[in-house]
């Protein structure tokens, strides 16, 4: 995610910590998302395959595209829930949570525009 604008359920996320040629009215508190991927057995044996000879693991890479989108996307229907008009300082942070489960965890904070 860049520093650019981007638009999820109405709410403007941003990983700075202003909205450009916008006014913070009301800090909201801290909103967050999440998303839990897990790896099926044939996913391994592809993935074994393509580490053999080197490159991109893409079905990973998908895996983790997936769960990075849907995470801002919980985190933005959060913000909106209480009303807020974006979410600034927006950060995510990865974890193993199981065998062959990842978490992706994205926080910010939700503001209130003029």
């Amino acid at each position: 995610m860049s520093t650019v604008n981007k638009t999820v359920s109405g709410v403007e996320v941003v990983t700075i910590s202003n909205i450009p040629g916008r006014d913070i009215t009301e800090n909201l508190g801290i909103v967050f998302g999440s998303s839990v991927q897990s790896r099926s057995f044939l996913f391994d044996i592809f993935a074994t395959f393509r580490n053999m000879f080197g490159g991109e693991i893409r079905a990973y890479t998908k895996l983790l595209d997936t769960a990075q989108k849907e995470a801002v996307d919980r985190m933005a229907r959060q913000a909106e829930a209480i009303g807020a008009d974006a979410v600034v300082d927006v950060h995510f942070s990865t974890s193993q949570i199981a065998y062959k489960a990842a978490e992706i965890f994205a926080y910010g904070t939700a503001i209130k525009l003029k």
